[in-house]
Parts: structure tokens; C-alpha cells; sequence
């Protein structure tokens, strides 16, 4: 099975997975109904005070990242965040979705990689 990330606002490339919405808040214009959610985790999103100073800057994005990732390690729910999306991946695709126009800086793409890099997913 896969960890995939896709952007909420295009046409779901995959209805059979489990679908995840990683942003802290909800994307304008889309129906609870239209997002085909399985869960919204708002709370493993970057902080408010991060996702504001971040500002969808690509330049300020290796900063994001470092910054995102000691948010993650410090957030209380990332262990078993990481342990839900370990269980989904034993029976389907997982997919991130966030709201961001930017499809390569956002917090998914952190998220995703270190999920990743975690080492959690496939040997629990």
C-alpha cells in the first residue's frame, strides 16, 4: 500500500484509500460531503502562529520544514497519528489532503516524509 498526498481541491485520484485531511482548518469553498473524508487530524497540522508566518513562502520553506518537524515531534498526538496511518497501510492506500495551491511546499509534503521517515509505518 501507499502513502500518497493530493491536493483537496482536485478531483479525488482515489476514492478506495483512506482519506485524510492534514489541514488545521477547513478548505474554503469544499462540502464536508464533496471531500470524501475518512478523517479530518487538524490537530497534526502546523501550528497557527507557524502556518502564519510560513505564508505559503516557497523561499521560507526548508525553514517550514525544520520548524514543522519539531512541532511533530513535540505534538502529543503524532504517535498515534503515526499508528492510524500504520494500520490503514496494511489494508489501502492512505492520502494526505491539504488545501494549499503550492502541490511540493506545504505541510503534507513534511508530513508525508516524515511519516516516512519515521520507520513506524510498515512494522507495526
Amino acid at each position: 500500500m501507499e502513502l500518497k498526498i493530493e491536493r483537496i481541491y482536485t478531483k479525488p485520484a482515489d476514492l478506495e484509500g483512506y482519506r485524510l485531511l492534514v489541514d488545521r482548518l477547513w478548505p474554503r469553498g469544499i462540502s464536508k460531503v464533496n471531500a470524501h473524508l475518512d478523517d479530518w487530524v487538524k490537530e497534526i497540522g502546523p501550528s497557527t502562529e507557524l502556518r502564519k508566518w510560513f505564508n505559503h513562502d516557497p523561499e521560507k520553506y526548508p525553514e517550514f520544514v525544520t520548524k514543522y518537524r519539531v512541532e511533530l515531534d513535540a505534538n502529543p498526538i503524532t504517535p498515534d497519528f503515526i499508528k492510524q496511518v500504520a494500520t490503514q497501510l496494511k489494508t489501502t492506500n492512505v492520502i494526505l489532503l491539504f488545501g494549499a495551491k503550492d502541490e511540493q511546499h506545504n505541510q503534507a509534503v513534511v508530513l508525508r516524509d516524515y511519516l516516512k521517515a519515521s520507520g513506524k509505518l510498515l512494522n507495526d
